[in-house]
């Protein structure tokens, strides 16, 4: 069985969009406005990238990742990975060919068809909608936080608002870095 880890930029009120720079919304590029750059902050992000083995993501970050990532330096072991993106509305012609093996999904039913799958970890990256859906239905098994000190307010938020059992976590990795960026990584309890 596969593991399913949740990865996130995200701020101390919840807040994971447009962290990035993405247009549209009003405080766009958070994660390097007002923040000292620490690199040992990002390890984790290549980490990530050797440890997975396969990237899942929602329509709304495909559409934003695969016209930029598959060309970026920073991104290159992604490239060879299959990626599943999950969606109801995206066809085969609307994939991009330069960056490798992609499937569609078309439920949630399909992503834990395959987390019954051999193979290593599957990273799903953004995708604030479709981490709702994967949390609410047992799914992510480990969440990997870079968490900012910043309160943003509104936005897209990485946990659900669904009325759900408590659902606990194990945190197992820690790291406060000189920008006040702290690394949390948590195993959902089960």
């Amino acid at each position: 069985m596969r593991t399913l880890i949740s990865t996130a930029f995200v701020s101390l009120d919840g807040v994971v969009e447009a962290p990035g720079g993405e247009p549209g919304y009003r405080n766009a590029g958070w994660t390097f406005k007002g923040i000292e750059f620490v690199p040992e902050a990002f390890e984790i992000k290549g980490r990530e990238q050797e440890e997975s083995a396969a990237v899942l993501m929602g329509r709304t970050s495909y559409e934003a990742f695969s016209p930029v990532w598959p060309d970026m330096p920073e991104f290159a072991r992604y490239r060879t990975l299959p990626k599943y993106v999950v969606s109801t509305t995206l066809d085969a012609g609307d994939l991009v060919t330069n960056w490798g093996e992609t499937t569609i999904l078309r439920s949630l039913d399909e992503v834990a068809a395959l987390k019954e799958t051999e193979g290593g970890p599957v990273i799903v990256h953004g995708s604030a909608t479709l981490n709702h859906a994967l949390s609410d239905a047992g799914l992510v098994d480990r969440y990997h936080l870079l968490v900012y000190p910043l309160l943003l307010g509104a936005g897209k938020r990485l946990f659900s608002t669904s009325d759900k059992d408590t659902q606990h976590l194990r945190l197992v990795e820690q790291e406060t870095y000189s920008n006040g960026v702290q690394k949390a990584v948590f195993d959902v309890v089960r």
